[in-house]
C-alpha cells in the first residue's frame, strides 16, 4: 500500500498540471453558458464528462496497489 504523503504528492502534483493547463486553455468548448442580463448560468458538462473519466482512471490504478 503506498503511503499517504505520497499520494498526497501526487495528487498535489495531478491539480497543479491540471491548473496550469486549465490556465491557458480557459473556457473548454463544449460546456455551456447562458447570459441574460445581469445573470449568468455556466454549466460545464464536457469539463464534468473529463473529470469524471480521470478520476475513473486514476481510482483504478490506485485500486490495483490495495
Amino acid at each position: 500500500m503506498m503511503e499517504l504523503p505520497k499520494i498526497l504528492m501526487i495528487m498535489g502534483g495531478l491539480l497543479l498540471i491540471v491548473g496550469f493547463v486549465m490556465q491557458f486553455i480557459g473556457k473548454i468548448p463544449g460546456d455551456f453558458v447562458f447570459k441574460k442580463g445581469n445573470t449568468t448560468f455556466y454549466f460545464p458538462i464536457v469539463t464534468s464528462i473529463i473529470i469524471s473519466i480521470l478520476l475513473t482512471v486514476l481510482f483504478s490504478i490506485f485500486g490495483r496497489f490495495k
